[in-house]
């Protein structure tokens, strides 16, 4: 092993490391100065001229946002419903790109089965963010949301699209979906004192106790809590008849079954 070819190929290339690390330092400077302009072109075209998508592609914040503005908003999402997963089915309303499905759930479940109506976003999904235990399907909740049993269901940045009677039917029938203890998590934002966020929001919520009214007619044990930034007031939300994240009971461990 002292001798073996490897080990004499990596001993003869010590004397030029340092030139090597800066030559591939120089590399990695000049590809992410390339790469972030290039987003942000992508965020000025998809967002500064109309109409405006219905979903965001979070390559833009992974490659541009996260590092210009310094808001770890977009991670925080991710984050915050992971804390949720019990390890089993994931049911993803309104998935967008479905950066995370792959990114943040999968890893820690089963199986994902995320789904969007926006035909761009789901095509967009299958061909980045694929992963062995993720199904991107093309639905539209209020009217063929997925059959079956979840452990969650994330709903991420998308009950605002939703009218107040349609968030209230939908809460019926997700909660159909869910098992006993199954947990509902998700994000949304509080409305501006100037008005709406985005005009193709329906309803925007006023404050953490507005949000919750909408939770706690079906679930025993609710948890809203927000984040503010300077440029967003955000809510978070997990909601169960079972434990939910820092509850008495909880799994202070969930063991992904995925490699």
């Amino acid at each position: 092993m002292a001798n073996s070819p490897l080990r004499r190929v990596v001993s003869s290339l010590r004397p030029i490391k340092r030139p090597l690390a800066a030559l591939s330092q120089l590399e990695c400077r000049i590809s992410r100065a390339w790469t972030a302009s290039a987003h942000k072109r992508l965020l000025a075209v998809q967002w500064a001229i109309p109409p405006q998508p219905e979903w965001f592609d979070h390559s833009i914040d992974q490659y541009y946002q996260f590092t210009s503005s310094r808001n770890p908003l977009w991670v925080e999402r991710g984050i915050f419903g992971g804390l949720a997963l019990k390890g089993g089915d994931v049911l993803e309303l309104a998935c967008g790109d479905g950066y995370n499905a792959r990114n943040f759930y999968s890893i820690r479940s089963r199986h994902v089965t995320a789904v969007d109506f926006d035909k761009a976003a789901i095509r967009v999904a299958k061909k980045r963010n694929k992963a062995p235990n993720v199904t991107f399907s093309l639905a539209d909740i209020r009217s063929s949301m997925p059959v079956g049993e979840f452990d969650n269901v994330v709903w991420d940045a998308a009950i605002e699209h939703f009218t107040e009677t349609e968030i209230a039917k939908l809460m019926v029938d997700l909660k159909d979906r869910l098992t006993p203890e199954g947990v509902l998590s998700g994000y949304t934002i509080v409305e501006r004192a100037d008005g709406k966020s985005l005009d193709d929001h329906e309803y925007e919520f006023k404050s953490k106790e507005d949000l919750r009214r909408f939770l706690t007619p079906h679930f025993t044990n609710v948890t809203v809590f927000e984040t503010v930034y300077p440029s967003r007031h955000n809510l978070y939300f997990w909601a169960s008849d079972g434990p939910v994240p820092f509850d008495v009971g909880w799994p202070s461990m969930i063991r992904s079954e995925i490699g």
